[in-house]
């Protein structure tokens, strides 16, 4: 402990929040840990046991239980109750942002060896955060590049559209041409796009080309040590992977041709699959597009349709935006607002640019 001071009522009803909190995050880790296996799980049991380690130098200061147990803080509380439905990539997300706002820096009674734990482990729920967000990177960037891209390219044909002073039913039937052909566009680039990139990591990958002779090589005179200098390996780490290579392969079963066990690189997990890629860009590009439209669709016309677009498309950039600054770490509400400045600015200059149209074909 690093206090000398004698600790007031109010220092000991801050360590009873603390000491609420540090077992509502263990909690959270082992609610987590159930819906996970091998190294992952045995990663946030040990998380979980480190906040146990702090939740016994809270009670230790206090002699106790103390006779009023404070409830965990609001975020605490959300995060156990995501991980016992969730156990997703979003809980850990938060977490991670909870480690990284820890109070103990500045809290004279916590010893550097908690506030260092605090550090790191942020770290360690930073990097189980960012397994998930490759396994989920290459389909979510479409999902969300697709949302993003249908909310804010047809507020602004609605609004270019309207501005002109077009009868409300070309207003509609402009935007569901424009949900149509911005869906379908979507989601066939973003298939081309994925597929090129796996193709072009294919063509990077080890080649199993020369296995089959693998096994009638000369273990210690053979130029398989020159494949592995082409991939980086300096001269010792090559010849001593040519020759690990060789030699199981000279162990092998002979009677049917040597091979080797397809190894594709972490890179293809985070680009995703091109169909999967494709079907969530055109979906999710449908889905925010067809957002600008609702007023319309529903009969309304004039400044009333677009001020219930503009809250509609406002409130799903918001959400969106919030959403993968959550993901990424980043704080949830800039990311947000920064969609909604984005998605209004473009609006913005199409309403100017029908309403100048408007008037001059007029």
């Amino acid at each position: 402990m690093t206090a000398t001071a004698e600790p007031t009522a109010r220092d000991r009803r801050r360590w009873a929040r603390y000491l609420a909190d540090e077992r509502a995050e263990a909690q959270v880790y082992r609610d987590l840990a159930r819906r996970r296996d091998g190294e992952e799980r045995e990663i946030l049991l040990a998380l979980a046991e480190a906040e146990g380690r702090h939740e016994a130098h809270w009670l230790e200061l206090l002699g106790g239980e103390p006779d009023r147990m404070p409830s965990p803080s609001a975020e605490s509380r959300m995060l156990g109750w995501m991980a016992r439905r969730f156990g997703s990539i979003f809980v850990l997300a938060l977490a991670q942002n909870a480690e990284a706002r820890s109070p103990y820096a500045d809290e004279p009674f916590a010893t550097p060896r908690m506030v260092a734990d605090e550090m790191v482990h942020h770290e360690v729920v930073r990097g189980l955060a960012a397994r998930g967000r490759r396994r989920l990177s290459g389909t979510f960037r479409a999902a969300v590049f697709g949302a993003n891209d249908g909310l804010v390219s047809n507020l602004a044909l609605v609004m270019g559209i309207g501005a002109t002073g077009v009868a409300p039913q070309f207003v509609l039937f402009s935007g569901i041409a424009g949900l149509l052909a911005g869906a379908l566009s979507m989601g066939a680039g973003e298939y081309v796009s994925v597929r090129s990139q796996r193709e072009l990591l294919d063509a990077t990958e080890p080649s199993n080309f020369a296995d089959a002779g693998l096994p009638d090589l000369d273990l210690d005179e053979n130029e398989l040590a020159l494949v592995y200098r082409t991939r980086g390996l300096d001269p010792e780490q090559a010849l001593a992977a040519a020759r690990r290579v060789v030699s199981e392969a000279q162990a092998s079963d002979r009677s049917r041709p040597y091979a080797r066990e397809p190894q594709n690189s972490a890179e293809h997990e985070t680009v995703g699959s091109a169909l999967g890629a494709a079907g969530s860009s055109f979906l999710f590009f449908a889905s925010g597009a067809i957002i600008p439209v609702i007023p319309w669709l529903f009969g309304l016309s004039g400044l009333a349709a677009v001020v219930l677009a503009l809250l509609l498309v406002g409130t799903a950039l918001v959400g969106t935006g919030a959403m993968v600054g959550l993901l990424s770490g980043a704080p949830p509400l800039r990311r947000g607002l920064r969609q909604l400045a984005i998605g209004f600015g473009a609006a913005a200059v199409t309403y100017v640019l029908g309403m100048l149209f408007g008037v001059s074909a007029g």
